[in-house]
């Protein structure tokens, strides 16, 4: 990221657009307000406010980096998860080797901010989009992008739309997680005509291999683990077949959040080829973790010797109705909490300064602007306490807030994390 990027962040001013920050904050630059360590209890921010954890967002880049290091991987984290380029440039200071994007917008954001290394993990048929990206590539050397292919027709467009380019776009072939999963070539004979086709043009240029083993049907280890042989085998037999001439390089990549520790392994396994391997995983949830998915579908699980993850968001939210003495409605909802996967979990209850565990407390429904709670006698819940909430799924929690404070242990706030979604 560039200084003037971050200079540009931290000038742009707080006003209504801005959910759960304080009022008399408007017309300060988010710096100013930074500076001024408001505690998040205290100083006038309102509820609903999603919250993350610094001590936990720093354990969770620390563990990550250093599971990718001990295991000889790369790491391009999935930026797509945050769309936060603060958070990017903390995960490039751990040691990440880029970025991860799913959309060519998500690569126009990154640009923005001056990100140099992007793993573009869809094939990209938007003729404008792609003579943008073609574009960005030579108005500058330094930048690097990669970027799928799965069809030989997605080739054929590719091509046509960069015609005239200076630097060829590099590719990947993404083989499928088999039949019925998502993209990806299904076949490794069909694999071949891809990088076929990719080899007839002068505009783009095969450099590697890539697939996400979360859609192999039923998964589970040993079919995880199989997937990730075919695709390793892939990589082998193209560069035995002379199909990555002149490579400084050669590009392996998989691993979303479900499975890099069977990533790891099978990428160990990885034979000498005609050029070093970049070993590129592609993990974004890790960032903030959940109370949910990903805490119980977490690698760590299984290997608890590396370590764990810990749940970096909380959203804060307030008792607003306590109609009967089985039920309360709080004042986040829909519009605040993710929901498509799991619903939140009540964590913690605050009164009068003083935090306990919501014991007796369960979040039975979400309506737009309400969560509905069940509660036991022991949960003693009144109106107007503060009820923090665990969120499941990171990637449709981020894309809620458009500026989440990071605030410490005792409230806090050091920090705003601005994301562009």
């Amino acid at each position: 990221m560039s200084s003037e990027a971050l200079a540009r962040l931290a000038g742009e001013r707080v006003d209504h657009r801005f959910k759960g920050l304080p009022p008399d904050a408007d017309g300060l630059t988010f710096g100013e307000l930074a500076a001024q360590r408001r505690n998040l209890f205290t100083d006038g921010f309102t509820t609903p406010v999603l919250v993350l954890s610094a001590e936990r967002l720093e354990h969770n880049l620390r563990l990550m980096e250093t599971y990718a290091t001990r295991h000889g991987l790369a790491f391009a984290p999935h930026g797509k998860t945050t769309m936060a380029p603060r958070l990017f440039q903390r995960q490039l200071d751990h040691g990440a080797w880029g970025l991860t994007l799913a959309l060519p917008h998500q690569v126009r954001v990154a640009r923005e901010f001056g990100f140099q290394r992007v793993f573009l993990a869809n094939e990209v048929v938007d003729t404008a989009a792609l003579r943008w990206l073609s574009a960005q590539l030579d108005a500058d050397d330094a930048f690097r992008l990669v970027c799928y292919v799965d069809s030989v027709r997605g080739v054929e467009l590719m091509d046509a739309a960069l015609r005239g380019a200076r630097r060829p776009l590099d590719v990947v072939v993404e083989l499928a997680a088999g039949e019925g999963a998502r993209t990806g070539v299904r076949t490794e004979a069909e694999c071949a005509a891809v990088a076929d086709a990719v080899a007839a043009t002068t505009t783009l240029r095969l450099v590697g291999v890539a697939g996400y083993e979360a859609s192999v049907p039923d998964a589970s280890p040993e079919r995880v683990r199989a997937w990730l042989r075919r695709l390793v085998a892939l990589a082998v037999g193209f560069d035995e077949a002379g199909r990555f001439p002149g490579l400084d390089e050669i590009v392996i990549s998989a691993g979303g959040s479900e499975w890099f520790d069977v990533v790891a392994e099978v990428f160990a396994e990885i034979p000498r080829l005609s050029a070093p391997v970049l070993k590129l995983l592609r993990s974004g949830a890790y960032v903030s973790h959940d109370d949910g998915h990903y805490r119980e579908l977490s690698p760590f699980n299984r290997v608890p010797e590396e370590g764990s993850l810990e749940p970096a968001f909380l959203l804060w939210t307030q008792v607003v109705s306590r109609p009967s003495p089985e039920q309360a409605f709080v004042n986040g909802g829909k519009r605040d909490a993710a929901h498509d996967m799991d619903l939140p979990v009540a964590r913690v209850i605050r009164r009068d300064g003083v935090e306990r565990p919501a014991t007796g407390v369960r979040v039975t429904a979400l309506s737009d602007q309400h969560a509905w709670l069940h509660t036991r006698p022991e949960a003693d819940v009144e109106v107007g306490d503060w009820v923090g909430l665990g969120l499941s799924h990171p990637c449709t929690t981020f894309d809620k807030w458009p500026v989440i404070p990071l605030a410490e242990a005792d409230g806090t706030v050091v920090d705003y994390v601005r994301t562009f979604f």
